[in-house]
């Protein structure tokens, strides 16, 4: 496949380096970095679909360059310049631009920080069911959708497969440890508040997002805690349009969740492998994407950026 960046790109390949391939990226291991390539994959449902929405990967990729460099919080990334990374990887041309970051290996923390700023998803289930969201206590009478007093921390296990699961702040605390934990929860609503007040301004409310952070070098128990893989993007965050907004309810929102409202109208026991996507939900969730890279960067599409 021609992997030039204005071609679809659903699988990567390296010569003889091996990849580890998550649902959407492609990992290769180059010792003390790591390479993330960042597919047209998309997931849903804990299932890769059989369609890919094209540009996708580099949406992700440069939307996260932008929060890294906005956010100024010590994170992994080294570059996403491809004549860097064809340097480090003693290649003349690097087939993948703009959607690649050569990054630090770090000590994956084993915990997905998720900080809510709204009442949604499965906050919103737990919320209904027994007035808390991962064990915290939160007013009576919210309704879905609504706007929290404050940002809440919600911590959940990192799954390699099926669903993340809620934890409770105190189970994490046995986990990894209080000092860590304490750590991350304060680093992480500070990320959430910094990115909330930009996407704000420009118009999205951010509903909430899952943050993953490691632990530089990886073998050194002292070592630094850093911001990693994406951050704020529509794959991990519900992202709405702020005058849209109206609690007691979802507004349409700049991620996956119109390729989710098709699957589960199109009959798909979810069991069995997914259904291909319909050349429509494909445009129209690539034009998601692609608005929320505008809106929050006020940059051009991220497949014409240098």
């Amino acid at each position: 496949m021609d992997a030039r960046s204005d071609q679809v790109v659903v699988e990567t390949s390296l010569g003889s380096l091996p990849a580890r391939r998550g649902k959407v990226r492609d990992i290769y291991d180059l010792g003390e970095r790591l390479l993330l390539i960042a597919t047209d994959r998309i997931s849903a449902f804990d299932w890769v679909l059989p369609t890919p929405i094209p540009g996708k990967g580099i949406t992700l990729t440069q939307l996260s360059r932008f929060w890294f460099d906005f956010l100024g919080e010590p994170n992994h990334l080294i570059t996403t310049d491809a004549r860097q990374i064809a340097e480090a990887l003693g290649l003349a041309e690097f087939p993948y631009p703009q959607r690649s970051m050569l990054v630090h290996k770090t000590r994956v923390v084993p915990i997905e920080c998720v900080v809510r700023g709204y009442l949604a998803g499965s906050g919103w289930q737990e919320y209904v069911r027994q007035g808390t969201v991962c064990g915290e206590r939160l007013p009576a009478g919210l309704r879905q959708g609504e706007r929290l007093p404050e940002p809440i921390f919600t911590p959940a296990t990192k799954a390699e497969s099926g669903h993340d699961e809620n934890m409770s702040f105190a189970e994490m605390c046995r986990r990894v440890g209080e000092g860590l934990a304490e750590e991350l929860r304060r680093r992480s609503l500070e990320v959430y508040r910094r990115g909330a007040e930009h996407a704000q301004r420009h118009g999205i409310l951010i509903a909430d997002t899952k943050l993953e952070w490691g632990i530089y070098p990886p073998h050194d128990p002292q070592g630094r805690l850093l911001l990693i893989d994406e951050v704020l993007t529509p794959d991990s965050s519900r992202f709405w349009p702020a005058a849209d907004y109206r609690p007691g309810s979802n507004p349409p929102s700049f991620d996956k969740q119109y390729v989710r409202d098709w699957l589960e109208q199109s009959g798909w026991d979810k069991n069995s492998p997914p259904p291909a996507l319909p050349p429509e939900v494909v445009e129209r969730t690539a034009a998601k994407y692609q608005q929320a890279w505008r809106i929050l960067t006020g940059q051009g599409c991220p497949e014409t950026t240098p």
